[in-house]
């Protein structure tokens, strides 16, 4: 054996494979669904532009595409909404 050899470090063993549901995550898991309650509260805080990077990487990740659309134009509904009775209330007087 060269002193090269002898030198280096001996790698530590790896750790035994544990099987799923052992107390670990697996990290190829999916993220749990958001709900459409979690979906609208994205929404309402997104029609402000008040959204965290954090935030938003997990909404990217969590948010249902559908819901965030169904969202949206309930929102932009309501929005409506509020400005039609605003101005109805306001040139009423």
């Amino acid at each position: 054996m060269a002193d090269d050899e002898r030198d280096r470090p001996v790698p530590a063993e790896t750790p035994a494979r544990q099987r799923p549901g052992q107390g670990t995550q697996r990290s190829d898991a999916q993220p749990r669904a958001a709900s459409f309650g979690a979906t609208m509260k994205a929404v309402f805080w997104s029609f402000f532009g008040v959204r965290k990077r954090r935030d938003y990487e997990d909404d990217a990740a969590r948010l249902n595409p559908v819901h965030v659309i169904l969202g949206a134009l309930l929102g932009v509904a309501l929005f409506i909404g509020i400005l039609l009775v605003a101005v109805r209330f306001a040139v009423a007087k």
